[in-house]
């Protein structure tokens, strides 16, 4: 017997009855293979008495009993309600005066039921990127601030100058965590530090000291910190301007251009920004065919999903900013929203891959591999490489097959052209 009751849209309860019969019948083939094996002083193995064996072991083989036959009747259940359960149920043995039947309770999250909606309105807007030779220029300056060198100079600090200092921040009197430092170098206007800390050592000269105040921000990874306006002293030791490189043949060197000179980089620097455009703009039509998507489909997600989304966003941000002291998990509510949505596109995506009975194009998945490679010296090794190991392909296959649907999605949009330039596009 099973009575289900609806708690929510996608949480049930279920009441499941096992008969004492069943039970018993359990409890009693398992005493036989326990017989033939246990050890008890004063008889011989595989002589004990079935009375004796049951008094010793009784409770165990009732114990592995019930857990099979509550596995079982779980499963038919499901089977015969048609339910489709996230994650493993809650299972709570219920009081019964009745008879002698066993009722436990289980309860569980189903999927939501998912008919899609919308797909023939989604409209896109695909961008349509030039690359100027102001824009080829503007990456080659970058690339000539990545080898920059440092002069000395004796004048006030100013952006793009880095200043040398050594610091240390106080919190009602107390040193904070990682709140000090010696001969720390910090390139102004790149954004190395907190606002208030890096605008504080605008206008200042060698051998300048400095207090301050610096506000951290509330989604800061430290709940000490958080929200907390912290006092820091900093003390100069060096302000250095940048001394860029000359853009020629030596600098192409310097970026392993052995041939064909700073006409080469040019050219090699020009062919990555085409693919980060054609990258992004995949993206960029993702996110579209993805907004259209939640626009038009209001779902509930299981709260069991949600929360294993929230956990592993933080298990990542943390491995991200270097921490591994679990007390400085950051706070979930950090990621409530972010998780939501993720949990929602992905079974949206999921019924849309059911609906259209999509299966991994491993083209589509050499190519992946292929594009991730596109930056390595040796490109057609590590494709080979990545190609050869299951456990890697086995966590590409997900992204491709979503891929597929995105691409499925947008090629039944209506679409729209819109032009725009290379640095306007990759700066938004």
């Amino acid at each position: 017997m099973t009575n289900v009751k609806s708690i929510t849209e996608l949480k049930k309860e279920m009441i499941i009855e096992i008969s004492s019969e069943l039970i018993e019948e359990g409890i009693n083939k398992r005493l036989i293979v326990i017989g033939r094996k246990a050890k008890i002083k004063g008889f011989r193995p595989g002589k004990i008495p079935s009375s004796v064996v049951r008094q010793h072991y009784g409770a165990e083989a009732r114990q592995e009993a019930l857990s099979e036959l509550i596995q079982k009747s779980y499963a038919e259940a499901i089977s015969e309600k048609k339910f489709r359960p996230v994650g493993s149920p809650l299972i709570e043995p219920q009081d019964n005066k009745k008879n002698s039947n066993f009722f436990y309770k289980a309860t569980f999250e189903t999927f939501p039921e998912i008919k899609l909606k919308g797909l023939d309105k989604i409209k896109l807007e695909k961008p349509e990127v030039d690359i100027s030779d102001k824009d080829l220029n503007g990456m080659m300056e970058k690339l000539r601030k990545q080898k920059r060198t440092w002069s000395p100079i004796n004048k006030k600090s100013s952006e793009g100058d880095q200043v040398t200092i050594d610091f240390k921040g106080l919190l009602n009197g107390d040193l904070i965590q990682g709140g000090e430092g010696t001969n720390v170098p910090v390139i102004l206007g790149e954004g190395q530090m907190l606002p208030d800390f890096e605008k504080a050592l605008y206008g200042l000269k060698s051998g300048d000291k400095k207090l301050f105040k610096v506000k951290f921000p509330k989604d800061y990874h430290s709940e000490e910190l958080s929200g907390k306006k912290v006092d820091f002293e900093a003390n100069v030791k060096n302000v250095e301007e940048a001394v860029l490189p000359s853009l020629d043949d030596k600098l192409a060197e310097e970026f392993g251009v052995k041939e064909g000179g700073i006409d080469k980089l040019k050219s090699d620097v020009k062919e990555n920004m085409h693919r980060e455009v054609d990258q992004r703009v995949v993206q960029d039509i993702k996110e579209q065919v993805m907004n259209n998507l939640l626009e038009s489909n209001k779902i509930e997600i299981p709260e069991v999903m949600h929360n294993n989304e929230i956990s592993n966003m933080q298990k990542e941000s943390m491995r991200q900013m270097g921490i591994k002291d679990g007390e400085e998990l950051p706070p979930a509510e950090n990621y409530t929203e972010v998780a939501a949505r993720r949990v929602r596109l992905g079974l949206l995506l999921s019924q849309f891959i059911e609906d259209n009975s999509l299966s991994v194009d491993s083209k589509k998945v050499r190519e992946r591999i292929e594009e991730m490679c596109a930056g390595y010296e040796n490109p057609s090794a590590m494709i080979e490489q990545y190609m050869g190991n299951p456990q890697f392909i086995s966590q590409i296959e997900p992204i491709v097959i979503e891929e597929q649907a995105i691409s499925l999605i947008a090629e039944k949009a209506k679409e729209k052209i819109k032009k725009i330039s290379f640095t306007k596009y990759m700066d938004k």
